[in-house]
């Protein structure tokens, strides 16, 4: 049952990001990578995995406006 749900949540993840433009899916993953990184760092302080996520986010989306 286990396998179950972490395949469908996998398959859903997966496919969630396909309608999204390149700069989105790049906001997105920064996003996903400042959290974490802001996790680590603040030793999974809320506000630090949240700022981590803001900062992540801008720069992925900054990243992502410049791929066509």
């Amino acid at each position: 049952m286990k396998t179950l749900v972490a395949a469908t949540c996998i398959t859903l993840s997966l496919t969630a990001c396909s309608g999204m433009t390149y700069r989105e899916q790049s906001t997105l993953v920064g996003a996903g990578v400042g959290a974490a990184a802001g996790a680590a760092i603040s030793g999974g302080d809320a506000l630090g995995t949240l700022g981590g996520a803001a900062v992540g986010g801008l720069i992925g989306n900054q990243i992502g406006k410049d791929k066509r």
